[in-house]
């Protein structure tokens, strides 16, 4: 069924906001900007959004200066999408063109900062890549003798990972679809059908839904359990007693649901019901313990106490959550390493998991936003028990 849905983009006031909090951010640091060139950060502060960055061929190049608004360096061919955003000084050239794909722009735009000896920030850190070719980059910096380079990601990780409340209103309406279109698995994912059948049933139901796009759709189906959650599906029919799992990171207005749901085909064995189970209760726990004030640390070992109980390893995966926007992961994660604090209006997923019987594995996952008081759902709560179609 189609629910209403919040209004697409963001208005103006809304990039305003998040550059003013991040020119503030810069101040402290001293940085006279930061330079930007991966989707997901040049679209949060411009709200150019488009699927051609699935073509490695063009870089693009997104400038924050300490005072004013963005300055876009991008290939000609965005240039009449980039006029609808809130970005008025738009700089473009005709790309590709290997020999100066935007070098010249950039220096223009950068001499004066490295004449005065400035700071500006580019992404260094984890989960970060440098969305150029290395050659050019190089290129770039010899080329700006005086400009020193620092790493910006914490202000932009300390930015993105709390969300607005147009934000998270689109998560909510993502979530919402995922939630509908798990409701539907039983009516496709039975006796006899491929998996491979699944996963394009599912696609087409999350579709039908209101979803714009289902880019990310994993899981497994194996004999009393699965052994793999990022393997393509195979034309494998589903047969009684296989325990079936679905992960989707389906999307609407560039943002992401990221949440499972476990299925039983005909009968479950009691070793699986009882995995199902203790993930159940560890998701519970964390549901309890996500709040302002917890360390991302804290709410791991929370889960893990739970797991421990048939696992002591938690399926050995590194982290047991981690956030959700307008990437499918995002900062923070739920690990042992990670003492990130949680904060209000943070969105996350809860994903514990573990390993049991004959190599099988089980996850489960849920996404919530933390209000003061504690953690809402914005996925529909799986249910107690392992469900059996």
């Amino acid at each position: 069924m189609m629910r209403e849905a919040p209004a697409r983009g963001f208005p103006d006031t809304e990039f305003a906001t998040r550059l003013a909090r991040a020119q503030a951010l810069m101040a402290e640091q001293d940085l006279s900007g930061i330079l930007l060139m991966s989707e997901a950060e040049v679209r949060y502060f411009s709200g150019f959004h488009t699927l051609f960055w699935q073509s490695p061929t063009r870089p693009w190049f997104l400038f924050l200066p300490a005072e004013g608004k963005p300055i876009a360096i991008i290939p000609e061919i965005g240039a009449a999408l980039m006029r609808q955003t809130w970005i008025d000084d738009i700089r473009t050239w005709s790309a590709p063109w290997p020999e100066d794909d935007g070098l010249s722009l950039l220096s223009d735009l950068l001499s004066p900062l490295a004449q005065a000896g400035a700071r500006i920030g580019v992404l260094k850190g984890h989960e970060t890549a440098l969305r150029m070719p290395l050659g050019d980059y190089e290129r770039l910096i010899a080329a700006l003798p005086g400009l020193k380079i620092e790493d910006a990601t914490g202000i932009v990780r300390a930015l993105r990972m709390v969300k607005s409340p147009a934000e998270i209103e689109k998560l909510r309406h993502i979530c919402a679809i995922g939630s509908e279109t798990f409701a539907g698995v039983p009516e496709f994912a039975k006796n006899g059908v491929p998996l491979e059948d699944v996963f394009r049933n599912f696609r087409r139901e999350a579709l039908l839904q209101g979803a714009d796009d289902v880019p990310y759709l994993v899981g497994g189906a194996g004999p009393g359990g699965y052994v793999d959650v990022i393997s393509p599906p195979s034309r494998r029919p589903l047969q009684p007693g296989d325990i079936l799992m679905l992960d989707t990171g389906a999307t609407w207005d560039g943002y992401f649901c990221d949440f499972d749901r476990n299925f039983a085909l005909g009968h479950a064995d009691d070793l699986s019901r009882r995995a199902y189970d203790v993930l159940w209760r560890a998701t519970e726990a964390g549901i309890a313990s996500a709040r302002p004030g917890t360390t991302c640390r804290e709410l791991f070992q929370v889960m893990q106490a739970v797991i421990s109980e048939m696992d002591d390893q938690g399926g050995d995966v590194g982290r047991l959550g981690h956030g959700l926007g307008m990437q499918l992961t995002e900062w923070p994660s739920h690990a042992a390493f990670d003492e990130t604090v949680i904060e209000e209006n943070m969105v996350l997923t809860l994903e514990p998991s573990l390993a049991y019987g004959d190599g099988h594995i089980m996850v489960h996952e849920e996404n919530i936003v933390i209000r003061a008081n504690g953690a809402e759902l914005l996925t529909r709560r799986a249910a107690p028990e392992l469900p059996v179609i």
